[in-house]
């Protein structure tokens, strides 16, 4: 079985192919030219109440059936709808209107791609999410940029001081969450001494099933082992918990951001492509973090897989990763068959494509994930696991407020 995952893992490339169509170098990074967000004009606002109920689903929401009805939204709309307000530790609340330069408005509208028919469930048959229970992958990249958020979701690491998650784990369209005004981030830390002993071994059985339904899903269980499986130890304690679980590090978040888009009374209602937010933390990590990336469509995916982990409620403590295909897109959204409870909305969803001009792979993160909600489809509330694609405003946005200028964001 060794030799066999060693071979998923050397051939990825090849059986990433899909239909045959396509061939090894289709799945690259293409950089493109991104428009400019430039701050006009910040204002002061009144503190917020922080009195909303948090709500890990949404009803009433545009989802991709709504949004090919809209029209396309003209220059001065962006500009409305990416102005951003941002809430300091303090309570402290301002709003800072952006001015948008060198985009160039697409007329074609919305267009859709839709794959095969989806399911109306949170997991989808067979549950094929994986506990992460190796502390040497958690506390290692790629899965050592999953946060938790104390709100009750999840977030990933995008700079030495940010942090990617769902703005509807902040604000609920009218007002910030309970517990929101004193937000902090949990990062993922390695056992201290005392904690128990490591569990050896435990990997096998949920790789050989990861193998059989994604290579590059076994793979990312995989990648950090440098040694390959090592021999069991044997011993007659008892396992601790702590082995299974992981411990945070809790850091105080300075502020945080979210699109003018989300708010009610700006779209008429919270509207899905601005249900993303980026938290600015008290003091900087030391750990390896995950770029952005432009999402790509799902034609320039491997097998139109990607990939995310989170902290499912229903698996309390743990962390859980997934692949999945997705199953239909928009401009701005991902309809996609991830199995996933909540806890894990906002959650960075990535993927690993090649470098340009290079023979490395490598990941980033295309998407957030908004949840499980509940859309309105020709009058009838249907329900769909959907993420939030990072498109090149949306990136231009969330790099601007990495940076705080646009000087660092003119490719992604």
């Amino acid at each position: 079985m060794e030799h066999m995952l060693l071979l998923f893992i050397l051939f990825i490339p090849i059986l990433g192919l899909t239909n045959g169509t396509e061939t090894e170098q289709d799945f690259t990074w293409h950089l493109k030219k991104i428009p400019q967000i430039v701050s006009e004009r910040t204002f002061s606002l009144e503190s917020p109440k922080f009195e909303a109920k948090p709500s890990l689903e949404l009803n009433s929401v545009c989802g991709i059936e709504c949004q090919r009805k809209l029209p396309v939204p003209s220059l001065s709309d962006l500009k409305d709808l990416l102005s951003y307000e941002t809430v300091f530790e303090n309570g402290t609340r301002t709003l800072t209107k952006v001015n948008v330069l060198g985009l160039v408005l697409d007329q074609a509208g919305n267009t859709t791609t839709r794959r095969a028919m989806r399911k109306k469930r949170q997991i989808y048959g067979t549950d094929s999410r994986f506990s992460i229970y190796d502390k040497r992958f958690m506390t290692n990249f790629p899965f050592n940029t999953a946060v938790k958020i104390s709100t009750g979701c999840s977030g990933i690491l995008i700079s030495p001081k940010h942090v990617l998650t769902a703005a509807h784990c902040l604000h609920n369209g009218k007002d910030y969450v309970k517990g929101s005004k004193r937000l902090r981030v949990g990062l993922m830390k390695t056992k201290s001494r005392g904690d128990g002993r490591k569990r050896k071994g435990a990997r096998s059985r949920r790789e050989v099933s990861a193998a059989q339904k994604d290579p590059e899903g076994a793979t990312e269980l995989r990648r950090q082992s440098k040694g390959g499986r090592r021999k069991q130890r044997r011993s007659g304690r008892k396992q601790e918990t702590s082995d299974s679980m992981p411990s945070f590090q809790w850091t105080r978040v300075k502020s945080t951001h979210i699109p003018k888009g989300w708010f009610k009374g700006v779209s008429g209602d919270i509207a899905l492509d601005y249900d993303y937010a980026v938290l600015e933390l008290k003091r900087p990590h030391k750990r390896k973090y995950m770029e952005l990336g432009i999402s790509p469509t799902i034609k320039m995916m491997p097998r139109s897989m990607i990939h995310f982990s989170g902290f499912d409620n229903d698996r309390s403590g743990q962390l859980v990763y997934r692949f999945c295909s997705i199953s239909d897109e928009s401009n701005d959204l991902f309809y996609q068959y991830c199995d996933a409870e909540p806890g894990s909305t906002g959650s960075g969803i990535y993927l690993r494509l090649k470098e340009p001009n290079k023979k490395k792979w490598k990941r980033k993160i295309i998407a957030v994930y908004s949840g499980h909600q509940w859309v309105d489809v020709n009058g009838e509330q249907q329900d769909y696991n959907v993420a939030v694609r990072i498109t090149p405003l949306k990136y231009a946005q969330i790099c601007f407020w990495i940076h705080g200028n646009d000087e660092n964001c003119t490719q992604g």
